[in-house]
């Protein structure tokens, strides 16, 4: 019988009751003879935004990761990375794992909190950024109910890749920022339209290190993530392009309070290179 594990990651703690919050993640340690149908039927059943599935090492030493949703694969997931890191400490002890994702290889750091509980950190491929498409950016505005003139001036929308295309919305008002909603049909329709694997990820800034998110993402029964790791590295690119980076090069991003699943992702932007996320995660009963 396949070994399923259930993970909440970016949680803040690895204590009893952490749990009901953070993005809860499917993690399957041996997929090796798993085939594609089979691997997406358990995504399907586990019912969470993403399975990863380790597939068995690569020759160079990695080891070969593929991530599912409920109704399709997907090129890369943060939080499911996270979540199959600590699985990894807690089973052979903390230290420095390797993933090769359909995007390109991602290092993973892990290591213990002084409370004991593990921490994960993975460095995203080289991120890109690039302009939404005026006639798609009126589209995607109207689905969410928003307007331009909602959007902070200084924080022009952007198209940005750090192991997904995420379209990236600043929202200048914190009581816009909490009412907007989206029909998530259509939205859906969008987002496979122009190819967005990740999610639509519209954020707020509480302070130069501080920021809230929120991820529409429609999947299944999934409306809105409450702790996207793709979209945190995508949005540390995104701050870098515009220079808007803090003198520590750390943001702190703050998701899931929308949902009822507060998360917290760590978010550090070196001057070149990959984005670093990091987050604790914490098993399901």
């Amino acid at each position: 019988m396949t070994e399923v594990l259930r993970y909440a990651a970016f949680v803040d703690s690895a204590a009893p009751g952490s749990f009901d919050r953070g993005n809860p993640a499917g993690v399957v340690p041996d997929a090796s003879t798993l085939t594609d149908a089979e691997m997406q039927a358990i995504a399907a059943e586990v019912g969470y935004s993403e399975t990863a599935f380790l597939t068995g090492p690569t020759t160079d030493g990695a080891r070969s990761i593929r991530y599912f949703s409920p109704l399709a694969e997907v090129p890369f997931c943060g939080h499911a990375t996270i979540a199959t890191a600590v699985v990894l400490a807690e089973r052979e002890g903390p230290g420095r794992f390797r993933f090769a994702t359909a995007v390109g290889d991602v290092v993973i750091e892990t290591r213990r909190r002084e409370a004991g509980e593990i921490e994960a950190s993975f460095t995203s491929v080289e991120p890109a950024g690039e302009e939404i498409a005026p006639q798609t950016l009126v589209a995607l505005l109207d689905l969410l109910g928003l307007a331009p003139a909602d959007l902070a001036a200084e924080f022009p929308p952007r198209i940005s890749f750090a192991g997904n295309r995420h379209p990236v919305l600043v929202v200048d008002r914190a009581d816009v920022f909490d009412a907007f909603s989206f029909d998530p049909v259509a939205l859906r329709d969008l987002m496979d339209a122009e190819g967005w694997a990740g999610t639509v990820t519209v954020m707020h800034r509480l302070s130069d290190t501080e920021w809230e998110g929120r991820n529409p993402f429609p999947v299944g029964e999934i409306i809105e993530d409450p702790a996207t790791g793709s979209a945190a590295a995508a949005f540390g690119a995104y701050l870098r392009e515009l220079k808007r980076v803090p003198a520590d090069g750390r943001v702190v991003i703050h998701q899931g309070r929308h949902v009822g699943r507060p998360s917290v992702l760590r978010v550090d932007i070196p001057a070149a290179g990959g984005i670093t996320v990091s987050g604790g995660a914490a098993p399901i009963p």
